[in-house]
């Protein structure tokens, strides 16, 4: 019974050595594309469970896929394509709150939980100086919102409602729960 993480992501595979157990990665290539009319909470749980059904594992294999995205007033925000779309999303959460949610899937074999954890951010009033010079760290470039709570970010966000480690894009109280549910002989080994 070997664990998979469905993901690219440092920080994802950072959180999961929360775990202290050994897991491999892979990173599918499926289309994230979700429908602009649906719910996010559904539409991004969607998205997880996609990758997780993408991935090549076998029947007694754990996979865990997780995708992250942040919506404020029901506007949608994934990974910025550009530094001015990175300004937008920036301009738009400055002196508000959000939303950051993360669709987790477990698998092992034909057996699924898929869920979605939320989590409420409240950023103080930003200048676009500070914008700006966020932006040129690089670090908002390759994070969901335009922003790494765990980095930069962290001098710009006034509170939070909800798992932390959400937001940094892998909800793990919620991981282990769902392991504990689906792979408690991988949770109980003391490997």
């Amino acid at each position: 019974m070997n664990l998979i993480l469905a993901s690219q992501s440092p920080r994802r595979r950072e959180l999961m050595a929360l775990f202290g157990k050994p897991f491999s990665v892979q990173s599918p290539r499926i289309d994230e594309t979700m429908d602009p009319h649906g719910d996010p909470a559904r539409e991004v749980a969607k998205v997880s469970l996609r990758k997780a059904s993408a991935v090549d594992a076998g029947p007694e294999d754990i996979v865990v896929a997780a995708d992250t995205i942040v919506v404020c007033s029901g506007m949608v925000m994934g990974k910025p394509g550009s530094p001015q779309d990175a300004e937008r999303m920036l301009a738009l959460l400055s002196g508000r709150d959000h939303q950051v949610m993360t669709g987790l899937t477990v698998k092992v074999g034909q057996r699924c939980i898929t869920s979605t954890e939320i989590t409420h951010v409240y950023f103080r009033e930003l200048t676009r100086k500070e914008i700006l010079g966020y932006i040129a760290t690089g670090e908002p470039m390759d994070k969901a919102g335009a922003y790494g709570i765990q980095g930069g970010a962290a001098l710009f966000t006034e509170r939070i409602d909800g798992d932390y480690y959400n937001v940094m894009g892998l909800p793990v109280c919620r991981l282990s729960k769902l392991l504990q549910n689906l792979a408690p002989e991988w949770m109980e080994d003391g490997k």
